[in-house]
């Protein structure tokens, strides 16, 4: 699958806060390095998406877009 986003970073889920609605996923991207995406929790769920599942991180601008095909 393509996407416009053309930068991009393999990482695993460290981390997932629950909301009411939404969901900040963290994924270590490297040594001491993170990053976070905001999503809906019906995404995360239809992703598969848990803590220690292997992601892509695309980057566009300020959107952090998560991609379960890692």
């Amino acid at each position: 699958m393509k996407y416009g986003a053309r930068n991009n970073f393999e990482g695993e889920v460290a981390e997932i806060k629950k909301g009411t609605l939404m969901c900040q996923v963290t994924v270590k991207i490297g040594d001491g390095l993170f990053i976070s995406s905001v999503m809906t929790l019906d995404s995360l769920t239809d992703l598969g998406i848990e803590v220690g599942s292997k992601v892509r991180a695309h980057t566009k601008a300020v959107n952090v877009l998560l991609t379960a095909d890692g």
